[in-house]
C-alpha cells in the first residue's frame, strides 16, 4: 500500500523508508515560526538557563498580533523579543509593520515544497499551500525545539478532498473552503492531514491555495496539501531556494475522501458563531452591517485588495458602515499603493490600518460594539471574538465584504462583478 503525503514526507524526514498513521517519529524542522505572543517561550528559556537557540537561521519570528503594541505589557513583551533576537542572532526577525508572520514566510521564500515547518499559531497549516507540511503547535513545544532541534509528531491520518469544476465568476477559494468545512463539520478532520486536489485548482493563484489551507485549521487539521503543479513550481522558483517535491501515491489509505463541484457553488458566508455554520450569502442578505473588515491572514492580500477596490472604486461605502482594512504586509500594502487600489479604498471610505493581524483576535484595533454586525474576511466567528459577546461576525470573501460595506448590509457580491 503507498503512502499519503503526510506519511511520505514523515518518512523522508526520519530518513525511514515508509511511515504510517498513528506511529510516534522525531522530527527535526527545516523551520519555526514563532509570533509576538511567543514571550513566553522567551522567559521559560532563560528561566531554565538554556544559553543559545539550537539553530538562530531556521527561527522566524513577527511581531504582528499585538502591533503597534497597545498597552505597556505588550510594549514589554515586544522589547524583550527584540532583545532577545539581537542577542541569539535570529536574523529573520521582523519589526511591527512587516506584515503577518504567515504572509512572510511565502514572501521571502521560507516555505516551500517538501518542508517540514513548525509554528506556534493554530493556522500554521496554511503552508500546506506551496507543497509543505506545517503545523502548529505549543509553547512548550517550541521550547523544546529551540533547545534541541527536534521534537516528537504522531503522524496523522488524512483526508482526500477533490475539487472538481471551474470557479463560477464571483466565487472564490474563501466560498469553497466554507463549504468545506460545512460538510466535514468543525471536527470533522481533527488531527488529519487535509489534501486538495482536482480541476479546480488550476484556476487558483496561490493566494487562493493559501486560503484552502488557511480556513482548513477551522476543521481539526493537523496539516494540510495543495496538488503540486506549475502555480506550485513558479511559485518555488521565483524564491531561488532548494526544494523538494513531495506527493502522495496513487494507492494510498485515507481516512476520509469527499469530492466538491465548486461550478454549482455560490458565495458563501460562515454565521455566528460558528465557522462551520455556513449559508450561502443570498440567505443571508438584507442583515444590516456596522463594520466590513478586510484583511487577516486569511485574506488581506494584494489580490483581495484588487477585487475590493473593483466594486467599491468609484463608489463609497454605506452610511454608518467601517470599513477598516488590514494589508497582509507592507509588501502587499506598497504593491496596492502602485496599482491605485489602496487609493480607491481610501476614496471609499477605507480606513487602512497597520499590516498584521488587525481586528480579527479582538486584541486592538476594530473591536465590535454591542450588538454590532461585522462582515470580515477573517477565519474565526467565535461568540467575544472581536472583544464583544454581544455582536456578530459573518466571514465571507474579500468580495463579500466589500460588496457588504458598499450597500450597508450583506450583499452577495457577484452583480457587482459582472
Amino acid at each position: 500500500m503507498g503512502m499519503t503525503f503526510a506519511e511520505k514526507i514523515f518518512a523522508k524526514k526520519t530518513g525511514r523508508a515508509a511511515a504510517r498513521a498513528g506511529e510516534i517519529v522525531s522530527v527535526r524542522p527545516d523551520v519555526v515560526m514563532t509570533l509576538d505572543a511567543d514571550a513566553e517561550i522567551i522567559i521559560r528559556f532563560e528561566e531554565l538557563g538554556l544559553p543559545r537557540v539550537w539553530d538562530p537561521a531556521r527561527i522566524v519570528c513577527a511581531l504582528d498580533h499585538y502591533g503597534p503594541a497597545s498597552t505597556r505589557r505588550s510594549a514589554d513583551l515586544h522589547r524583550r523579543m527584540r532583545l532577545f533576537a539581537e542577542a541569539q542572532g535570529i536574523e529573520r526577525f521582523f519589526e511591527v509593520g512587516e506584515g503577518l508572520t504567515h504572509q512572510i514566510m511565502l514572501e521571502r521564500g521560507y516555505a516551500l515544497p517538501g518542508m517540514f515547518i513548525v509554528g506556534t499559531d493554530s493556522h500554521t497549516p496554511s503552508y500546506g499551500c506551496v507543497g509543505a507540511l506545517s503545523c502548529g503547535v505549543g509553547a512548550s513545544d517550541m521550547l523544546s525545539i529551540w533547545a534541541t532541534g527536534e521534537l516528537w509528531f504522531q503522524v496523522p491520518r488524512s483526508a482526500r478532498i477533490v475539487l472538481d469544476g471551474a470557479l463560477p465568476p464571483g466565487v472564490f477559494a474563501k466560498d469553497v473552503i466554507l463549504e468545506v468545512i460545512r460538510s466535514f463539520t468543525a471536527s470533522g478532520c481533527t488531527y488529519m492531514s487535509a489534501e486538495f486536489t482536482g480541476s479546480a485548482l488550476a484556476d487558483m493563484p496561490m493566494a487562493e491555495r493559501f486560503v484552502l489551507c488557511n480556513l482548513s485549521t477551522e476543521m481539526g487539521v493537523k496539516s494540510t496539501w495543495v496538488e503540486v503543479d506549475e502555480t506550485t513550481r513558479a511559485f518555488a522558483d521565483r524564491h531561488g531556494g532548494a526544494y523538494g517535491i513531495v506527493a502522495p501515491d496513487p494507492d494510498a489509505d485515507y481516512a476520509a475522501l469527499k469530492r466538491f463541484d465548486v461550478s454549482a457553488l455560490a458565495p458563501m458566508l460562515a454565521c455566528p458563531h460558528r465557522v462551520d455554520n455556513v449559508h450561502p450569502v443570498a440567505a443571508m442578505a438584507g442583515a444590516p452591517v456596522h463594520q466590513a473588515f478586510l484583511g487577516t491572514c486569511a485574506s488581506g492580500r494584494f489580490e483581495d485588495l484588487a477585487v475590493a477596490a473593483k466594486i467599491l472604486g468609484g463608489r463609497h461605502a454605506a452610511p454608518g458602515v467601517r470599513l477598516l482594512i488590514a494589508p497582509a504586509s507592507r509588501a502587499v500594502l506598497r504593491r496596492a499603493m502602485e496599482a491605485g487600489h489602496a487609493q480607491a479604498l481610501i476614496d471609499a471610505g477605507g480606513v487602512f490600518l497597520p499590516p498584521g493581524c488587525g481586528p480579527c483576535a479582538g486584541i486592538h484595533e476594530g473591536l465590535l460594539g454591542q450588538g454590532e454586525r461585522c462582515v470580515s474576511t477573517a477565519n474565526r466567528n467565535f461568540r467575544g471574538r472581536m472583544g464583544n459577546p454581544d455582536s456578530e461576525i459573518y466571514l465571507g470573501s474579500a468580495a463579500t465584504v466589500a460588496a457588504s460595506a458598499l450597500t450597508g448590509v450583506i450583499t452577495d457580491p457577484r452583480p457587482y462583478l459582472a
